[in-house]
């Protein structure tokens, strides 16, 4: 067995905010300072009152920190659920937003509660068994409809323009939102926009460090002062916030659950998107820990579901482990949860102190700040990379892309798991081996030998990890794929994570990938999909 010395790791728990309360009080108020616009931003753009959108930080801060299993994350509304709790609230209320938001939080709280359950019978793994290409096509297409639904906000149109228009519709009126456009508003929202893209391009460090969200403020909020934007311009061209205290209350109502079919719809979204992008948000930041500590999905999903059931029984948007502002924390020197904790501390005092300074804000400046975030996630270069990776790759992003944009988004995750299944086949998998990979742990001269056998693909990868999982730390570890027909792109990764997440192990060990030598890869991507040519 291989042994290391015991590195250093924060303390957790009180000692932990004793040992490292200055780093993470500084990491938590520069988070504050990118969570407090965008907080506000995606609770308007989810046709939520404001207000919630700084209540589910809050909560997410100060409740769920003390029961999180990730270090570093930050939890709090994502853009990334934007389109689900804007369509819930349509649904549900037929053009009465207030009864939707209301109607929208009892599904909430279901699927609050069932990521509880998740978490209890240690679904954590869930993330797992979905492809990476239908991931990042949902994702992708998350972002081009958080674009189309912006874009007449950032130009200050009648809300009555835009009303009842579906994405597709959205990006076709272009045009005529333009025409429509304010001028003073527009002007603050096209800058707005210019800092927010432009913002990663700044050389010098220090400049760097300030939040791009932060600048837009400083920018747009003196604009809108010398404009007179109180008086001169609509009211819906200002952020209404209100007294936080009272709108503390039991807004929930679970009189949508005679609606069946809609509300089952709602409630398997908001739990199966939020798991997802809040499982694979803590798979990357704990990439990023500088400690190499390695969360506990499980019980991370707990806390995640008591935050969200919580939130939604108040009023408050869903929470994730959010990807930009976990970025930022670790970025930002953060070591415990503390600095998520610090971060719900400050929006609150901030909310508390100074409400009247968030509503001087346009919600032209917001619409850019959302539109920034949709344009990440819908960057060419994810098309691009797909590409890279694979062909097949790319058309099954797209296919998830396409049929979420012109469907709904469960339509679009199953589209893309169909068209992934449907090539698997076309490449030789047996239907026999799709969710059950037949895998063989032995232990040999002090080496554990991992054969696994038929295909390797996502849906069936849940098993490979469960027998890789029980192979205690600190040895070698030999994974052998030649008995394999195909071993597809997500196991690729996923096996990758597992020898990262192995290997960082205090007491040591290695993992090594063998018997690929007769697959061909479907590109030149190192984590390609990769075809047995001679196993029949």
């Amino acid at each position: 067995m291989n042994t290391k010395i015991k590195k250093y790791i924060p303390a957790d728990g009180l000692a932990g905010l004793k040992e490292n309360f200055k780093t993470d009080a500084i990491s938590g108020f520069i988070v504050f300072l990118l969570a407090l616009p965008l907080s506000l931003g995606i609770a308007k753009a989810s046709d939520f009152p404001p207000i919630m959108g700084l209540i589910t930080a809050i909560i997410g801060g100060l409740v769920v920190s003390f029961f999180m299993g990730s270090r570093l994350t930050i939890k709090g509304p994502a853009a990334g659920l934007i389109v689900i709790v804007a369509g819930a609230v349509a649904e549900f209320g037929q053009g009465n937003n207030e009864l939707g938001w209301k109607l929208a939080l009892g599904a909430m709280v279901v699927a609050g509660v069932i990521q509880i359950l998740f978490g209890v019978l240690k679904l954590g793994k869930l993330a797992d068994f979905f492809p990476l290409s239908t991931i990042h096509g949902m994702l992708a297409a998350i972002g081009i409809i958080i674009i189309a639904k912006q874009i007449p906000v950032l130009l200050n149109d009648n809300p009555a323009l835009a009303k009842g228009m579906g994405p597709i519709e959205l990006l076709l009126n272009i045009p005529k939102f333009i025409i429509n456009l304010d001028a003073k508003a527009s002007i603050i929202g096209v800058v707005s926009l210019a800092i927010m893209l432009g913002w990663p391009y700044i050389k010098n460090k220090s400049i760097k460090m300030i939040p791009a969200p932060l600048v837009v403020l400083l920018f747009a909020i003196p604009c809108e002062l010398f404009m007179d934007f109180a008086h001169t311009e609509p009211p819906y061209a200002l952020v209404k916030i209100g007294n936080l205290v009272d709108n503390i209350n039991w807004n929930v109502d679970f009189s949508g659950i005679s609606q069946t079919g809609l509300f089952i719809k709602y409630v398997i979204m908001f739990a199966l998107v939020g798991t997802l992008e809040s499982l694979l948000t803590v798979k990357a930041i704990d990439l990023l820990d500088p400690f190499k500590r390695k969360s506990n999905t499980n019980k991370d999903l707990i806390a995640v579901g008591i935050g969200n059931t919580l939130a939604a029984i108040l009023g408050g948007l869903p929470m994730i482990s959010e990807v930009a502002r976990s970025s930022s924390n670790v970025n930002n020197g953060a070591k415990t949860r503390w600095a998520n904790f610090f971060h719900g501390f400050f929006i609150l005092v901030f909310v508390l102190l100074a409400a009247p300074l968030l509503e001087m804000i346009p919600n032209a400046a917001l619409a850019a700040m959302l539109i920034s975030v949709g344009i990440k996630l819908a960057h060419p270069k994810e098309f691009i990379h797909m590409l890279h990776i694979g062909k097949e790759q790319l058309f099954i992003f797209t296919i998830t892309v396409l049929v979420t944009l012109f469907e709904d988004l469960l339509l679009g995750i199953f589209a893309g798991m169909l068209v992934k299944m449907i090539i698997h086949v076309v490449n030789g998998t047996p239907i026999s081996s799709f969710f059950k990979a037949p895998t063989v742990v032995s232990f040999v001269n002090n080496e554990y030998r991992v054969e696994i056998s038929k295909a390797a693909i996502f849906s069936n990868y849940l098993g490979i990890k469960r027998k890789l999982e029980e192979i205690p730390p600190g040895y070698q570890v030999c994974i052998c794929l030649k008995k394999t027909k195909l071993v597809d792109h997500s196991v690729m990764e996923n096996l990758e994570y597992f020898k990262h997440d192995y290997e960082a192990h205090e007491d040591g060990g290695t993992v090594t990938i063998i018997g690929l030598e007769n697959h061909k890869a479907l590109s030149s991507h190192p984590k390609a999909s990769r075809k047995n040519l001679i196993v029949q």
